[in-house]
């Protein structure tokens, strides 16, 4: 009787020192402190726009969750190449791939486009998100720019990266390959997404663009007549259920994938209810 009590309290000494554990753990997590980033600015014209047209005369199958990606930070990622060598084909791959075209729950709620993580040495903001392991700490920006920056200076400064800065920028395959080599993704695909998703909308074409052909393009802009852009049906950011939706369903419709939906809502099963509001866009 009394070696039962024994093991009795020796085992609830042991649970409570496992979930003491736990805790302890859970508090080590910081919420870090708040960089003062500097507000971007108005950026210059790389053609963007024109670029995205012609990719839908051409083929209209094409992603537009992409194109608006596309659109929106082609721009920046042109400033980082001249600045930091890193080709804007690349760069731009690589955001659209690990954000989810900006949609991703981390590019939403954190605007880290590019995944990286808190690393030693980080003292901004952070957010945890279950990715290689459970619980992993990600840094959190205010501005997508800082997070574009972030990822330049991620490359240029690792010794491991080195190898890639002596190849040519327009050479976006070797850019690609090197970087699974070096240890950027665990993905033994990477290199092949990042290749078709650049040569799916022609991205290399930023590779081309040099300082000079932005001065010019904004010149160019500045001669040309505004014409005011043709308004498309907007779908709304949020769907309400309805009786009968199902994730597969109201994917279709917004032509988006379940885990999407799931991610971006913070979904851990496929059960739905009447009435709830869902982010699709």
């Amino acid at each position: 009787m009394k070696l039962r009590i024994i093991i009795s309290v020796l085992l609830l000494a042991f649970l409570a020192s496992c979930s003491s554990s736990r805790r302890t753990t859970q508090k080590k997590r910081k919420p870090g402190v708040v960089v003062n980033e500097p507000k971007p600015k108005k950026l210059p014209s790389v053609k963007q726009i024109q670029h995205v047209r012609k990719l839908e005369k051409g083929n209209k199958k094409l992603n537009r969750h992409t194109l608006k990606y596309i659109r929106e930070y082609a721009p920046i990622a042109v400033l980082e190449m001249i600045e930091y060598k890193i080709p804007a084909s690349i760069t731009l791959a690589q955001g659209i791939l690990e954000s989810g075209n900006g949609r991703s729950q981390l590019a939403l709620k954190s605007k880290n486009h590019f995944g990286i993580k808190c690393h030693r040495g980080w003292k901004g903001e952070r957010v945890y998100h279950d990715d290689d392991e459970k619980g992993e700490c990600f840094r959190k920006y205010r501005y997508v720019q800082t997070s574009y920056k972030d990822h330049s200076k991620f490359l240029s400064g690792r010794k491991r990266y080195a190898s890639l800065f002596k190849l040519r920028k327009t050479d976006y395959k070797g850019w690609a390959r090197g970087l699974k080599k070096a240890g950027y993704a665990t993905d033994k695909k990477y290199p092949k997404k990042l290749i078709k998703i650049i040569q799916d909308y022609k991205l290399y074409e930023f590779d081309k663009l040099k300082k000079r052909d932005m001065a010019r393009f904004v010149k160019d802009e500045k001669k040309k007549p505004k014409k005011e852009p043709k308004l498309k049906k907007q779908i709304p950011d949020y769907y309400q259920v309805k009786k009968g939706d199902t994730l597969y369903s109201i994917s279709k419709k917004f032509n988006i994938s379940v885990a999407l939906i799931k991610e971006m809502n913070g979904l851990k099963s496929n059960t739905l209810s009447i009435g709830q509001r869902l982010l699709v866009k």
